[in-house]
C-alpha cells in the first residue's frame, strides 16, 4: 500500500525552534500512522495582503534552517519558489520544490523547477480548472521530471472567499500523478482587512471528505499558536490537536484503500 503523503509544518518559517518544536510532535505521529511526511515552511511570503506584513527572516537564513531540521528528523522538505532565481537557490536545501498558486501557469517557473530534478509540487490557482493542471504537469514533465504532485487548494467564490471542489480532486488523479488536499488554505478569506481571514473549524470535516475521494496526501499548516502565527494565523491548525486530526485520516486512508483492494 502507497504510504499516504503528509506535507505539513508552519505557513513561515519563524525560527529555527519553531521548526523543530512541530517536528518533534509531526515525526512521531507520522511513524505511527506510516506516513510519507514532508516538513513545509516558506522561506519568504511573497504574497501577503498588506505591504507591512511579515515577509521572512531572511531567504538563506530560513533555508538554512529548514535543511538543518530536516537533516536532524531524517524527513524531506519543501518550500516555495516564485521565480527561477528562487529555485536555483532553494534546490539546493529542500527535497521539494512547490509552485504557488498564483504562479502554477508561469512556464518558465514550472520548467524551471522540472529541470532541477527535485519533485515538483503544484498548487492548482484559484482561478483554474483541475483539467488546467494537466497542462501545467506537462511543462514539468517536458523536462523528463515525472516527480509532480497536484495540489487543490481552493477556487475564488465571489469576493474573500473560497470554496472546494471536490470534483477536482477526483478529475486531477486522473492523469497519474499523486493529488493532495490543502485543507488550510482551501479555508481561508483572502484579503479580509490588513490580513486574510478563515474558518478553522472547517479544516477537519473538509480533509476527512477529501480523503475518501482517493487522494493520495493532505497538506495542512500547523502551528503551537496559530494566533500568534507571523503569517495564515486565522487558518493555521494547532499543533496539539494534529494527532487527533492524523488519527482520523489514517483510519480514513486505511478504509478508502480496503476497497480498492
Amino acid at each position: 500500500m502507497q504510504k499516504f503523503k503528509l506535507i505539513t509544518g508552519p505557513c513561515v518559517i519563524e525560527s529555527k525552534e519553531l521548526l523543530i518544536e512541530v517536528a518533534s510532535v509531526i515525526k512521531p505521529l507520522a511513524t505511527k500512522f506510516d506516513f510519507d511526511f514532508t516538513l513545509k515552511g516558506s522561506f519568504k511570503k511573497a504574497n501577503r495582503t498588506s505591504a507591512d506584513s511579515f515577509t521572512g527572516i531572511g531567504d538563506l537564513l530560513a533555508l538554512g534552517y529548514l535543511k538543518e531540521v530536516g537533516e536532524m528528523f531524517g524527513v524531506k522538505t519543501i518550500t516555495d519558489v516564485h521565480s527561477v532565481e528562487d529555485v536555483k537557490m532553494a534546490s539546493e536545501f529542500v527535497d521539494i520544490l512547490q509552485i504557488p498558486a498564483f504562479l502554477s501557469r508561469q512556464t518558465d517557473l514550472l520548467i524551471a523547477a522540472g529541470e532541477s530534478g527535485k519533485i515538483v509540487n503544484i498548487k492548482k490557482a484559484q482561478f483554474m480548472s483541475p483539467y488546467d493542471m494537466e497542462k501545467a504537469a506537462e511543462k514539468v514533465s517536458q523536462t523528463n521530471n515525472k516527480d509532480i504532485y497536484l495540489t487543490e487548494r481552493g477556487t475564488f467564490f465571489g469576493y474573500n472567499n473560497l470554496v472546494v471542489d471536490f470534483r477536482s480532486l477526483v478529475i486531477m488523479q486522473k492523469f497519474g500523478y499523486p493529488v493532495i488536499y490543502d485543507a488550510t488554505h482551501s479555508l481561508q478569506q483572502p484579503s479580509i482587512g490588513a490580513q486574510s481571514g478563515g474558518y478553522p473549524e472547517y479544516i477537519l470535516p473538509l480533509a476527512k471528505s477529501a480523503v475518501v475521494t482517493g487522494i493520495s496526501g493532505l497538506f495542512i499548516e500547523t502551528h503551537p499558536n496559530p494566533k500568534e502565527a507571523k503569517s495564515d494565523s486565522a487558518t493555521q491548525y494547532k499543533l496539539t490537536e494534529m494527532e487527533h486530526l492524523l488519527e482520523i485520516v489514517y483510519q480514513l486512508y486505511q478504509l478508502n484503500q480496503s476497497f480498492k483492494q
